[in-house]
């Protein structure tokens, strides 16, 4: 049975705790919500929140390489997201475009790989190639694996990796060969998914992978959220009783 653990805290305070460095979860999956609300509470334009947000994402995939986390996907842009205003979309695909530059010079002096879950058609050509040339570096054994989750719709993974494995195995498929071609092929599962910004919900990240993972909520808006944040909520995880439906 999923455990659910609903965490409150003030935006600007940010908890102190001790984590154990033993007992890191190995890959943190994270829900980035609240840049819009973040920015429209101090005036801003919600393109304003967004750009806070990709700085608050930079500084957690720095974090999680330090205290030793190999996985952390973060869900970017959803297939429904393609429903907000025009202006909006622009400047998320912007942004996207300025980070994926930055890390083509950055990612081969930093212990980080990246990679882009979702379907990559949908995005514009030289936003495409710019994810080949991204994803092809920085190879390392033991570099934090950071997954961008980008046009990315849970149910829309599981219809692709469906009909894939079909299609190689022309005969009824089983769970293992199903994950074969999940966008996360050959990683963990998440043992940690976060969402900031106090909204209950896993609107279609990863639904697969996360049937076993241990949920936190928090109400810090994504903007808001800092190392000790995320600190915080490895410390929930590390106090759960793991049993994957046993006893």
């Amino acid at each position: 049975m999923l455990s659910i653990f609903r965490k409150k805290s003030k935006p600007d305070v940010a908890p102190t705790v001790d984590i154990d460095a033993n007992a890191i979860p190995p890959h943190i999956a994270i829900v980035m919500d609240g840049n819009g609300r973040w920015a429209s509470a101090r005036g801003l334009p919600r393109t304003a929140g967004h750009r806070e947000g990709a700085v608050v994402f930079r500084t957690i995939a720095s974090h999680c390489a330090d205290i030793g986390v190999k996985h952390l996907t973060v869900y970017a842009f959803s297939t429904e997201n393609w429903k907000r205003p025009p202006e909006e979309v622009d400047a998320i695909m912007k942004l996207l475009r300025e980070y994926l530059l930055e890390a083509q010079q950055e990612l081969q002096t930093r212990n980080i790989q990246i990679r882009v879950l979702g379907d990559t058609s949908a995005l514009d050509p030289d936003l495409q190639e710019l994810i080949a040339k991204v994803t092809a570096l920085n190879r390392v054994d033991g570099s934090l694996i950071a997954n961008l989750a980008i046009n990315y719709g849970g149910r829309a993974e599981m219809v692709h990796a469906a009909n894939a494995a079909f299609a190689k195995t022309g005969r009824p498929i089983s769970e293992s060969e199903l994950e074969e071609h999940l966008y996360t092929a050959g990683q963990p599962d998440p043992d940690l998914l976060i969402r900031p910004s106090g909204e209950v919900r896993l609107s279609g990240f990863l639904l697969w992978q996360c049937a076993y993972s241990e949920l936190y909520f928090t109400d810090v808006l994504w903007p808001d959220f800092t190392p000790a944040h995320l600190d915080a909520a490895i410390a929930a995880y590390q106090r759960r009783d793991r049993r994957f439906g046993g006893i």
